[in-house]
């Protein structure tokens, strides 16, 4: 038996940041600012190839195109 996130073709990451995130969308509006304010993200990444560093990307900008890649995908 696969999990459901794993058979929607999503890791595990991206599973626990989609349920963050309706989750912080439920709450009441007080909690529900303070809540998003926590779940921003500025991290930055960069891929490393033969010893060299490629561009620094947002982190937070690479799980929104991917999410919107595999959800582009699923409806295909």
């Amino acid at each position: 038996m696969a999990f459901a996130w794993k058979a929607a073709g999503l890791t595990y990451n991206r599973y626990l940041a989609v349920t963050a995130r309706v989750v912080r969308r439920s709450l009441k509006e007080g909690p529900r600012l303070q809540a998003e304010r926590r779940g921003e993200m500025e991290l930055k990444f960069a891929r490393w190839e033969n010893g060299k560093q490629s561009e620094n990307k947002s982190l937070a900008e690479a799980n929104v195109k991917a999410m919107a890649d595999a959800a582009g995908s699923q409806s295909q």
